[in-house]
């Protein structure tokens, strides 16, 4: 029996791995993501190493094509990320060593892993969202993945501006208008002219993040019912985030919705940042089972 692979692609760093069959990491390589051929090149190098590779789960930054037979399945769709648009990521690892792929996006591969593992291994329905240079969500419904003509896009969800918030939005897409603009990373730093970690607790800064990530949990409520709401990702290391998003959520739910205790319902990730890695490889060996 062979190795599994995993590429958690990032839009800051690629993060490549290989395990045996039991998930027992050998090999773990992290680098920077630059573009499509560069990136790619450093991802061969690395599994080169490796004869015998059974399947790879691909876990990547979108927006992407997951459609089978689609014109552009497997590639990167339109993207800030230069060097990216349109890049057919999957072709490039096909015509390397034409083995399984499991081909999704990196939230997915996430959220794969706190489906089965983490902090929604005891449930059947979960969203987690990842907070970090972007945002974006993987869903879990009645055990399965969530697409349809493709993947979701919930970190582009509109929102209400917060009442004592003039920032104009970091998304070059929707402006002042939807999650990530307004509360992914480089939107923390941009409106506040410093990083999250150099903020301090108690800062309205933090005040404002969790009005809107508690507006973003809001509706994934009303439209999902998800049993558990999991936010992963830089930006949600900081654990004095967590109260203030559920007083918010609280507020305003204002009782419209029976949810469960809020210190069970809205959570931090289980998996850390093994959580994309290991998706990858859960993912790639259920294809290799269902094969």
């Amino acid at each position: 029996m062979g190795l599994l692979g995993a590429i958690e692609a990032g839009g800051t760093k690629f993060v490549v791995a290989v395990s045996d069959h039991d998930f027992n990491i050998i090999k773990r390589e992290a680098f920077p993501t630059l573009d499509g051929e560069k990136t790619l090149d450093q991802v061969i190098a690395f599994f080169d190493q490796y004869d015998s590779i059974d399947a790879i789960g691909i876990a990547a930054f979108g927006p992407i094509d997951i459609v089978e037979g689609s014109k552009t399945y497997g590639r990167v769709l339109d993207t800030p990320k230069r060097g990216w648009s349109g890049y057919d990521f999957l072709g490039r690892m096909k015509a390397w060593r034409d083995i399984p792929y499991f081909w999704t996006t990196d939230v997915n591969g996430a959220g794969w892993a706190e489906f089965k593992t983490g902090a929604a291994r005891d449930v059947q329905n979960m969203v987690y969202l990842t907070v970090g240079t972007g945002i974006g969500a993987g869903i879990v419904t009645n055990g399965h993945l969530l697409s349809g003509l493709g993947h979701p896009e919930a970190g582009h969800i509109f929102l209400q501006k917060h009442p004592q918030d003039s920032y104009q939005g970091h998304c070059p897409f929707h402006g002042a208008n939807c999650l990530e603009g307004l509360a992914a990373g480089p939107a923390i730093e941009e409106r506040w002219n410093k990083s999250a970690k150099d903020i301090t607790d108690g800062d309205l800064a933090w005040e404002i993040e969790a009005f809107y990530l508690a507006q973003a949990a809001l509706d994934y409520t009303m439209i999902l019912r998800p049993e558990k709401i999991i936010f992963g990702g830089g930006v949600p290391h900081r654990e004095s985030l967590f109260p203030l998003i559920r007083q918010s959520f609280a507020d305003q739910m204002s009782d419209y919705l029976a949810v469960p205790p809020l210190d069970e319902y809205i959570v931090p990730v289980e998996n850390g940042d093994n959580a994309g890695i290991l998706g990858c490889f859960y993912l790639c060996k259920e294809l290799l089972e269902t094969a």
